[in-house]
């Protein structure tokens, strides 16, 4: 009897630790990594990009995207109309500035670091040896501007 009484309060606090409830939508919204769907880049191939919160093309509007560099991906010399900040959180997240893009002028960010990427500034980022995680926020509208060696747009 003694050892029953101990098996089922056991299972019930095992049951305890792992139950969970589903919170109301009008409190909070969780997102699990799980759900988290990237979609592949079409302007640089290794990237992906998956929207948390927002829409990054809305005026006034604050955004959080996650960006995700695979091993060698780098973006080309580029920068953004409005002030972004990045916290990376996984990898290390290579980042140089500049027109010309040159791998050896990079300054290493490693899962923990976080950035603030000024608006109208040229640079470029990405990931050398490993997969790289970054998340992104900032107030849209948000663009991404390329530029040629010069510093000048990329029609």
């Amino acid at each position: 009897m003694k050892k029953t009484v101990i098996i089922a309060a056991a299972a019930a606090f095992a049951f305890s630790i792992t139950a969970s409830a589903q919170q109301p939508a009008d409190v909070m919204k969780i997102t699990q990594e799980p759900d988290i769907k990237f979609v592949p880049s079409t302007s640089t191939p290794g990237a992906a990009q998956a929207v948390l919160l927002g829409d990054p093309s809305v005026p006034g509007q604050l955004y959080v995207v996650r960006n995700k560099f695979s091993p060698g991906t780098f973006s080309k010399p580029h920068f953004h109309p409005e002030t972004r900040y990045i916290q990376v959180i996984k990898g290390t997240w290579w980042v140089g500035s500049g027109p010309v893009q040159d791998l050896g002028k990079t300054t290493p960010v490693k899962a923990g670091g976080f950035v603030v990427h000024y608006p109208n500034k040229i640079h470029w980022d990405g990931a050398k040896d490993e997969e790289t995680i970054v998340q992104i926020s900032g107030i849209g509208p948000s663009g991404t501007i390329r530029v040629d060696t010069n510093g000048q747009p990329v029609k």
